[in-house]
Parts: C-alpha cells; structure tokens; sequence
C-alpha cells in the first residue's frame, strides 16, 4: 500500500469519527450539544493562542483566554436556555478587564499586540461559537417554554460539510477559474458553485420535507435562504482561515485531526456562518 493511500485511509477514518461525533453531540440532547462545544471552543481558542504566541513580541495568556472562552460559550447556553439569568456574563466581562489590565504590570514589548490577540481570540472564536446557543435554543409556541432543538445547528453544519464536498469534488474535475488565487490558490468558482448547488438543493428537499410534514420552522424559500447565507458566509470563513494561516507562514493550524489539520482548520467556515445565520433568522422574522 502506497503512503497515498495509507493517507487516504487514515484521512476517511478521521473525518468519519469527526462527523460521528459532532452528530452524536448535537442531536443527543441539550446537555451533550453543550459539553461538546463548550470543548470545541476551548480547543479551538487554546490551539489560536498558541499559534500567534509563535510571532515575536506576542504574548497571549493562552490559559485565561482559554477559560474565558468557554466560559462564555457556557454561560450563553445557560442564558439562552432561560437557566440562568444576564448576571452570569460579569465573571466573564471581569475575566476580560483583567486581561486589559494585566498588560500595566507585565512590561510585555508590544502590549497592543498581546491586546489584540487575546481580544482576537474572544471575537473570531468565542463569540461566533457561542452564537449557535441562539439557533439551539428557542421558545415553543405551544408551551411557551425554552426548548433544545438540533434541527438549525445540525443543518448549518451539514450544509457546511455538503458545500466543503461538492466545492472539492467538483472544483477537482472542471475547476478551471480561481477564486481566490492570493489567499487560497485551490479554490475555484467551479467548485463553489458546485457546492452551493448541492447545498440548495439538500436544503430545499429539507424545507420540503418539513412543510410537507406540518412541521416546518421555515417555508422552503427561507430553508433556501439558509443555506445560501451558510454558503456564501461559510465560504468567506474558509478564506479568513487561509489569510490568517498565509500570515502566520503555516500549512495547517494543527494536527488534532490526522489528515484534516487543527481545530481552526474544521471549525473556520463555521465562525463566519454561525453569527450570519443568526442575523439571517432574526431579519426573517421581522417581515
């Protein structure tokens, strides 16, 4: 067996577990949606904080950013499940001037740079992540009770899977004109197209299915919304990864995953799509 192939296989096997487990996590029940992106988070921002500590005269307080982080990726949970009231955001908020504050008596080299960094961490990872609490937790309309409900976060990212698969595979055979050839040389309109085309079309056999059903929490027009705004966002997150790693003069963010890359490299789409989707859902309502 060739180490192509080898590759290949330990590529599949890989992303099979990844998708087996982000399934599992977010269709189980509230508690496991949760602790599964409370961790997701806190990955993700550990592995970013130890990538731009690598830069000269960077010095990110990857421990507290860390935490604070997922700290607040729980305590949106508990807010948007209606558990807990706005006041759990202060050890957070406390968390964050801390770490403003903290850089007077460190005597860093460049300051501005640590502050920018860890506020980076916080803007680009944490909050993104925490706004998919938004699209997981809604009211029932009978009994007027805060509910978990897998059904938006588990097609935003498997419409974000879908158009990560049509773009390469199609982009593979007939991509010809680059996307963006400065950031990221193997993208191709072919293949972003293809990928949208596919999403749209699992998006619209799922509004269907729904409507046809009587239970659909969206018409097939704005399922198709949904999916376009997680292509095109999810799209632009891919891109913002590749300029950052392009900055840092690194391949892959990580090695968490063998053959898939670090935390950044499986979450990136999804840090643009998540707050887009959510704008998305809260302009349909208001017409």
């Amino acid at each position: 067996m060739s180490e192509k192939q080898k590759n290949l296989i330990v590529r599949t096997i890989s992303g099979i577990l990844f998708i087996a487990i982000m399934v599992a996590g977010i269709i189980g029940n509230a508690h496991a949606f949760v602790l599964l992106f409370t961790l997701i988070t806190g990955m993700t921002i550990w592995e970013f904080c130890g990538l731009v500590n690598e830069k000269e005269d960077v010095q990110v307080n990857r421990f507290i950013a860390t935490a604070a982080g997922g700290y607040l990726f729980f305590a949106m949970a508990g807010f948007c499940s209606g558990l807990t009231p706005p006041v759990v955001f202060i050890p957070y908020l406390l968390t964050i001037i801390y770490l403003l504050v903290s850089e007077l008596y460190l005597r860093q080299p460049d300051p501005i740079a640590d502050w920018a960094h860890t506020m980076l961490s916080q803007l680009y990872i944490a909050l993104p992540l925490g706004c998919i609490n938004v699209l997981a937790f809604q009211t029932d309309s009978i009994s007027g009770q805060v509910v978990y409900n897998w059904t938006f976060p588990m097609a935003l990212f498997l419409f974000l899977w879908l158009n990560d698969t049509g773009a390469y595979c199609i982009g593979s055979l007939l991509g010809k004109h680059k996307l963006f050839q400065r950031i990221s040389p193997a993208k191709t309109w072919e293949g972003s197209i293809g990928g949208a085309a596919v999403v749209l079309l699992v998006a619209a056999a799922w509004g269907w299915f729904e409507n046809d059903e009587g239970m659909g929490a969206l018409t097939l027009l704005q399922w198709l919304g949904f999916g376009l705004v997680v292509v095109v966002f999810g799209t632009w997150g891919d891109l913002i990864e590749s300029l950052f790693k392009r900055t840092l003069g690194i391949k892959d963010s990580g090695n968490i995953m063998p053959g898939h890359g670090g935390m950044l490299d499986r979450f990136d789409s999804s840090l643009l799509a998540i707050p887009a989707t959510v704008v998305y859902l809260y302009t349909i309502t208001l017409f």
